[in-house]
């Protein structure tokens, strides 16, 4: 059976997507199904889907062509930006992996597949996961990249997680064996972490997180130890008041962003007038109390703003704001939202969002344990969008800076990670009674990971060999602008 199959065997009608079925609350009245009953029913499904089949990875006949997908994505982008997308793509094999998950979706969903559709993250690879600040400003960690989030199948998610760790385990020089460990270590985090949240109340999923004090006292590795400390200091400087001096100039007694084209400039007075409409519109997504706090605001000015590989193209807009005194600003981002590459393999749920923005919304909500309170959603011009703090103290690991051994300890944190945001959703004893307690699914995917990071690396070959063509155009990165996502 396939991802987003619903042929018998798809589990799909067992599981409560709460967080987007519109009668979510009908389940209430039903007769529940016993946490006893789902871990049978995951058990089971290793018949039908033994748990070394999702070892197996060989690229059909059919498969499609990773440029002709790449090309395909570029559909409805800044064609001046393209040249920017594809130079980070081509730079490495990992920035091809983070930028292409459209080509990873379309190759996963086409293999064996549980059917058990928990939310998913659609693009959990190692480099979206990251500190930002809780609402009581804390430090916390998990993932924070949803452009892909959507209901699938939660191997799609690990499958994309550990192919990324072995990628990245490459990429720094590790040896085979040390990618192996790593993705090792992540899968049985993952494995143990769902089968103990399998056995809590639902209700106390809802409230498992990550802080940098309780990241700190469980890692082990000194490297890792350091390397996130020296993270969470810099998130924590990451506020938008901090970022004044650097980012804003005063022209005829107004800030203005530093422009730094073609990766940061201001916009237009059509478009500043369009975003601000929009983002009245927006107020009227978050909660009262912070349509309160936001309408003390003002817009002085606001600038395209060029983010991450996979969104460079995308529309993508940084906001300053003032408030009742020169000192009281904040940077509000809007990302355009479009269709999650995995909806085109769930059937019957594409119409569940029809504003995608409001998709990115909820399923963060919904995958993390606490999220930005300033999250909202709008319209400009036609085009969807979320919106969200900017200078939200967000912060990532440098992986390029860990050995392997601490490498393998953040494989375990990520893994822990992924665990509890499926675990927040649905799904979660049938997953543990499919994945089981021993290392049979770690094997497995040890072998995926490896052998779809070989199929990356040619996958980026196949990108250099089309630049090199002149069937993509290919700007080279050359340093940023300094204002980071």
């Amino acid at each position: 059976m396939t991802g987003g199959s619903a042929s018998e065997g798809t589990l799909t009608g067992h599981v409560v997507l709460a967080t987007a079925d519109s009668n979510a609350f009908q389940s209430l009245r039903r007769t529940p199904t016993s946490r006893e009953e789902r871990f049978r029913i995951g058990r089971e499904l290793r018949h039908k889907v033994p748990r070394q089949t999702l070892g197996y990875w060989k690229p059909p006949s059919n498969r499609p062509h990773p440029v002709d997908l790449i090309t395909e994505s570029h559909q409805g982008r800044l064609d001046h930006l393209i040249p920017i997308r594809v130079g980070r793509m081509v730079a490495s094999p990992y920035g091809f992996l983070r930028g292409t998950a459209i080509v990873m979706a379309d190759d996963v969903a086409r293999l064996p597949s549980t059917g058990i559709f928990p939310v998913v993250c659609g693009d959990s690879h190692l480099g979206n996961f990251g500190f930002y600040a809780s609402p009581e400003r804390d430090l916390v960690m998990d993932l924070n990249d949803f452009d892909e989030a959507h209901p699938g199948a939660w191997e799609w998610d690990l499958r994309r997680l550990v192919a990324s760790i072995w990628v990245a385990g490459r990429h720094n020089g590790f040896s085979e064996s040390h990618c192996e460990s790593s993705v090792e270590s992540c899968v049985r985090a993952y494995r143990e972490e769902v089968g103990h949240l399998s056995e809590q109340p639902l209700l106390s999923r809802s409230y498992e997180r990550v802080d940098v004090d309780r990241l700190n006292q469980t890692t082990s590795n000194r490297t890792l130890r350091g390397e996130i400390e020296r993270a969470a200091k810099r998130a924590q400087r990451r506020t938008s008041d901090r970022a004044l001096p650097r980012f804003v100039t005063e022209e005829n007694g107004r800030r203005r962003i530093i422009e730094s084209p073609p990766l940061l400039t201001r916009v237009d007075e059509r478009d500043f007038e369009l975003i601000a409409a929009g983002l009245d519109e927006y107020l009227t997504t978050v909660t009262g109390h912070w349509q309160r706090v936001l309408g003390g605001y003002t817009i002085v000015d606001i600038a395209h703003k060029v983010v991450g590989v996979g969104s460079v193209g995308l529309r993508a807009y940084v906001v300053l704001l003032e408030g009742s005194s020169p000192d009281d600003v904040i940077f509000l981002q809007l990302k355009q939202a479009r269709r999650s590459v995995l909806a085109r393999f769930v059937h019957g749920t594409s119409a569940w969002h029809a504003h995608q923005g409001q998709r990115v919304v909820e399923y963060q909500q919904a995958l993390q344990t606490v999220s930005d309170p300033l999250l909202g959603w709008t319209t400009v011009d036609g085009r969807q969008y979320y919106v969200r703090q900017f200078r939200n103290m967000k912060g990532t690991v440098p992986l390029d800076a860990v050995d392997h051994d601490g490498m393998r300890d953040y494989a375990d944190v990520v893994g822990h990670l992924l665990a509890k945001g499926h675990a927040r959703t649905s799904g979660a004893s049938m997953i543990a009674g499919y994945a089981g307690r021993s290392g049979r699914l770690d094997d497995a995917l040890c072998q995926f990971a490896r052998l779809y990071a070989d199929q990356t690396e040619a996958d980026h070959h196949e990108l250099e060999r089309a630049v090199k063509r002149g069937v993509l155009p290919v700007e080279y990165p050359s340093g940023g602008t300094g204002f980071r996502n």
